[in-house]
């Protein structure tokens, strides 16, 4: 949050460190790293490209080249030689998907259809050709790809999402946020939803298939296995949850003892989930049940990245009073990222 990225080596040693002008609300979503480049949009607007050996910025794309963006919270995705970005809008709350040459940061093509200033990243599916994002207005919005014609947009509701108007504001009613990138497998898209929902979408049309109802709102990204047919997806009501991909049919359900505001990552044999419980889980991918757990300082926000024997993780800072009304909050202790070894 403070605008800078940083560098490691896998013993923790700094690399290097740059200082972008994000420094207001830092940068919410990961890099995309291609060919020897990290590409990150900041929470200020603006878009970095910068190279991973050194640090040095290959180039930058302000929010005033992206129609004045306020915010890029998203992560950029990458196929052939083009980003694929989603920014946020303000007055009125909207959004819009760009793609931008990776080489020059040039801006190719811009769909600004979007509402309610979306998080979600965009998922590109190359066997259904199609690119899917969610939005805070608590729609699903599908592209064709590459070409970017648009498809279809899928309405989470029945509260939340907008009523077909903008108030004066420029507010739209919310309820049915997506936040999570939904992932996408077998011609099905899966999405979480702050209408307590996971649903399982037709990527071609977006007709819905099912839904499961969980015991809170829905934030984090699913994680899809295609291979056991199952999606595995956290909700704030402290569960992580196995459902089949088919039928939506649960498999398991396991408490992992805070809400999930993370990614779900899943391996071979284990789910990795952290929550506000201050805990990384490991779970058994058929059962449910904690194969191990490590405790953190603050709330784990992160996707666990499992490399070479190891997972890399991070967590955010423990702050009091951050959610009074009054605004002001002490910095308790800072966000630390974190490496697992061993057993």
């Amino acid at each position: 949050d403070t605008g800078r990225v940083e560098s490691y080596d896998p013993s923790g040693r700094k690399n290097w460190s740059i200082q972008t002008g994000a420094t207001e609300m830092g940068f919410h979503g990961s890099a995309a790293i291609v060919e020897g480049v990290a590409y990150i949009g900041g929470y200020n607007g603006d878009l970095y490209a910068i190279d991973v050996d050194s640090g040095d910025l290959v180039w930058h794309v302000t929010s005033a080249d992206l129609a004045g963006a306020l915010a890029i919270g998203s992560s950029p995705a990458y196929y052939e030689g083009v980003l694929y970005v989603v920014a946020e809008y303000w007055d009125p709350s909207a959004g819009a998907l760009w793609a931008i040459d990776a080489e020059t940061g040039e801006p190719i093509h811009v769909d600004d259809r979007m509402w309610g200033q979306p998080h979600p990243s965009a998922t590109i599916d190359l066997e259904e050709q199609r690119l899917v994002a969610g939005s805070n207005d608590g729609a699903v919005y599908a592209w064709t790809f590459p070409c970017l014609d648009f498809e279809w947009k899928f309405q989470a509701g029945p509260e939340g999402g907008p009523d077909g108007t903008v108030k004066a504001d420029g507010e739209f009613n919310h309820g049915a946020q997506v936040k999570g990138t939904a992932p996408t497998f077998d011609g099905r898209v899966y999405v979480g939803s702050w209408d307590n929902h996971v649903y399982c979408l037709d990527i071609t049309d977006g007709e819905e298939l099912w839904s499961v109802e969980t015991g809170d709102i829905v934030m984090s990204n699913p994680a899809a296995d295609p291979n056991e047919d199952v999606v595995y997806v956290g909700s704030s009501d402290h569960y992580v949850y196995a459902l089949d991909a088919q039928t939506g049919e649960e498999h398991w359900s396991t408490n992992v003892g805070g809400r999930v505001i993370s990614s779900v990552t899943v391996t071979d044999e284990t789910v990795l989930v952290g929550s506000s419980g201050s805990y990384l889980y490991a779970l058994e991918k058929e059962t449910g049940e904690p194969r191990w757990r490590v405790e953190n300082r603050g709330y784990v926000t992160s996707a666990a990245v499992p490399l070479d024997g190891r997972i890399y993780y991070a967590e955010r800072a423990v702050v009091d009073g951050y959610y009074d009304d009054d605004d002001e909050f002490d910095l308790v202790e800072p966000g630390h990222a974190y490496c697992l070894v061993g057993d």
